[in-house]
């Protein structure tokens, strides 16, 4: 059985996008999912979104399992066959506002700063070193 860990899993849709997508594929119907997240409001709801989809698309075939904060990491990321790594460090704002704020401001504009361009830049400069 494929263990995927998905880092970052506070953010649901993105997690249902992606996550959704794997429980489709034959080779991961009953993987392994374990979700990280240091936030734990969303972390449950991403679960129970989880488990729903889960239900109604998968037969209930993956295994999920939710893991909170540090102390839980080690354990999120235990055996895992993939991980995903989703982390959003400095929140909406003002970390992604400045993304496109700054370059904007000298006349860069970018439809997307998350991995891309000035923007992805700033985004890495602050994600790496967590």
């Amino acid at each position: 059985m494929s263990k995927i860990t998905f880092m970052g899993a506070g953010s649901s849709v993105f997690a249902k996008n992606i996550l959704g997508d794997t429980m489709l594929s034959p080779a991961l119907h009953d993987a392994h999912i374990a979700l990280y997240d240091i936030e734990g409001k969303r972390l449950r709801q991403s679960k129970k979104m989880l488990q729903t989809l889960n239900r109604n698309t998968n037969k209930g075939r993956a295994k999920i399992t939710a893991h909170l904060g540090k102390p839980q990491r080690k354990a999120a990321l235990k055996d895992a066959t993939y991980v995903v790594n989703a982390i959003q460090v400095g929140g909406y704002e003002p970390s992604t506002v400045i993304d496109f704020e700054i370059p904007k401001k000298y006349g860069l504009r970018q439809t997307i700063a998350d991995t891309i361009g000035i923007g992805g830049l700033f985004r890495t400069l602050r994600t790496a070193p967590a």
